[in-house]
């Protein structure tokens, strides 16, 4: 079970890693960079899967995602608060569900570890938070 400030560190963590991670999706060019890096990384791994050459609309929807990532990110760096980690914990589990069925149609391996971080941050936002004390209450 969290603490309330444990589970704030735990969502403000979470938003850097995201923001450390979705970067490269934001703009074409840092994106085309950050394509070529997994390329050259699925290959020197031997990864199994396909790794298809992105097209203007499926670039597009890579730097729609990075935008809203960064910013969601940004909003639970400065505001940690528990609920925006639950949203984010549902949010998870959603990437996760289309990563899972993105490898299960032949996506390249390297998505499976993305996947697990998705799993591990979903996991440990959904955790029990226990109930913060009240400062007013009276000694009895």
């Amino acid at each position: 079970m969290w603490s309330t400030e444990q589970y704030r560190r735990l969502v403000r963590v979470s938003a850097w890693y995201d923001l450390i991670v979705t970067a490269g999706f934001v703009t074409p060019w840092s994106f085309l960079a950050l394509h070529g890096v997994l390329l050259a990384l699925a290959a020197a791994l031997n990864l199994s899967g396909s790794f298809p050459p992105f097209a203007p609309a499926h670039l597009l929807m890579a730097n729609l995602m990075g935008s809203i990532v960064c910013v969601w990110a940004v909003l639970r760096i400065r505001d940690p608060q528990q609920t925006f980690g639950r949203y984010d914990a549902v949010g998870r589990m959603l990437f996760a569900t289309w990563q899972a069925y993105a490898l299960s149609q032949g996506a390249n391996m390297i998505i499976a570890v993305f996947l697990f971080f998705e799993l591990v941050w979903g996991i440990a936002q959904l955790w029990p938070v226990r109930p913060a004390l009240s400062t007013d209450a009276q000694p009895l």
